[in-house]
């Protein structure tokens, strides 16, 4: 989640910090290697009616894979799962996305898979869709279809828009 600033910022860090014990900063450069090496391994014998993003950390690795796959059509679907505080939260649907056959075809992108909270939501929304994601946790790996690279579960991944600058 984003960084806010000042000393809500610095206390948000703090309880970040006490609970994840490896705080793992992504680069740009890290980042757009795993989401082009997810869309190599998405692209393998699969043709995709289109590209759902979970919005809003799946925002960013949907663009990629999108132009890496060749995938035009996209749609978002929006699942609140972490509060302001960075805390996680009883998931909640903000926006659900409306495809046929129960997401057959469609490819769903999110940027992590933690506890796979959010992805079970995905997978009774969209129970024929393929749900991927660029990290996973081993408590949520399970419930996505294909993953890059996975992390510990006490591990705090800092996207890098997520970094001040």
């Amino acid at each position: 989640m984003a960084f806010i600033g000042g000393v809500k910022g610095a206390l948000n860090q703090f309880r970040r910090n006490k609970e994840m014990s490896h705080r793992y900063p992504v680069t740009w450069e890290e980042f757009y290697r795993n989401a082009r090496a997810l869309a190599w391994k998405l692209s393998g014998g699969y043709t995709w009616k289109g590209l759902i993003a979970v919005t809003r950390g799946g925002l960013v690795p949907s663009a990629i894979l999108a132009r890496e796959i060749g995938v035009r059509k996209i749609d978002t679907v929006s699942i609140v799962s972490y509060g302001e505080d960075d805390k996680q939260i009883d998931p909640l649907i903000i926006k659900p996305c409306h495809v046929e056959e129960g997401g057959k075809g469609w490819l769903v992108v999110d940027d992590l898979v933690d506890t796979g909270a959010t992805a079970k939501i995905l997978r009774d929304m969209l129970p024929q869709a393929h749900i991927a994601a660029i990290y996973a946790k081993p408590s949520g790996k399970d419930h996505v279809d294909t993953f890059m690279t996975e992390v510990s579960q006490n591990t705090w991944i800092v996207f890098p828009w997520e970094e001040e600058i």
